[in-house]
């Protein structure tokens, strides 16, 4: 019987939320794969949108482990690099046409083209593991919100381990590319996409900073 109590349960949990933080820089050293199996295993047991894809036969929810010297991360690279360039130009060119849609995506337009300058994509071959997970389409089509309670899930598991863990958020945009998706041998277009980077940080970050809940809180009568 776990002896542990719900209040000690409760701040240990609380401890975890604060402590999750977005690292980038990643040390050299390995991590154990039994490691990476219990982050995969947290994000196995998140929510997922079982009404929309409940009568496929195939399982909603599948993780594709990629270490950093492997094969698959030398042609996982310069792709998703490529595929970078490829939607900072397309954004250009919607923008020069739009001026709305222009300051809407403003935001996206710069972090791409930070990226184009840093001659990488952050998380990509800069940790030992790049993970890319993959959550079957459905109707209505929710598989990132189902993702992201996936990699919520994973993020809070890595940072009770001690490891650092980084959104790589571009790959969401991949699901259409059909390049990307013959590296896991799944259908182009049935597929949502997100992934993150594992690795030990190389510095310990401050607490995450928030206002104060009541800040941000309305009681409606």
């Amino acid at each position: 019987m776990n002896s542990t109590t719900f209040e000690e349960k409760n701040k240990i949990f609380d401890s975890i939320i604060l402590e999750r933080r977005s690292h980038r820089e990643f040390k050299e050293d390995t991590v154990p794969d039994d490691a990476i199996l219990e982050i995969i295993q947290a994000g196995l047991h998140a929510p997922y949108a079982e009404a929309a894809i409940s009568k496929d036969k195939e399982y909603f929810r599948k993780f594709f482990v990629i270490r950093k010297d492997s094969e698959t991360m030398k042609i996982m690279k310069p792709f998703l690099f490529h595929e970078v360039g490829n939607m900072a130009t397309e954004l250009h060119k919607a923008a020069a046409r739009n001026d709305e849609f222009g300051e809407f995506a403003e935001g996206f337009i710069k972090r791409l083209s930070m990226i184009q300058n840093m001659g990488m994509v952050p998380g990509v071959g800069n940790a030992p593991f790049f993970i890319v997970i993959a959550e079957k389409k459905g109707f209505p089509p929710i598989e990132q919100a189902s993702l992201a309670h996936c990699l919520e899930n994973m993020w809070l598991k890595a940072t009770a381990l001690g490891l650092g863990f980084q959104l790589v958020s571009i790959t969401s945009q991949m699901d259409g590319i059909d390049e990307f998706c013959e590296i896991f041998n799944l259908r182009t277009g049935s597929w949502g996409y997100m992934g993150c980077a594992i690795g030990y940080p190389t510095e310990q970050l401050s607490q995450s900073s928030r206002p104060d809940v009541k800040e941000v809180t309305t009681w409606l009568p």
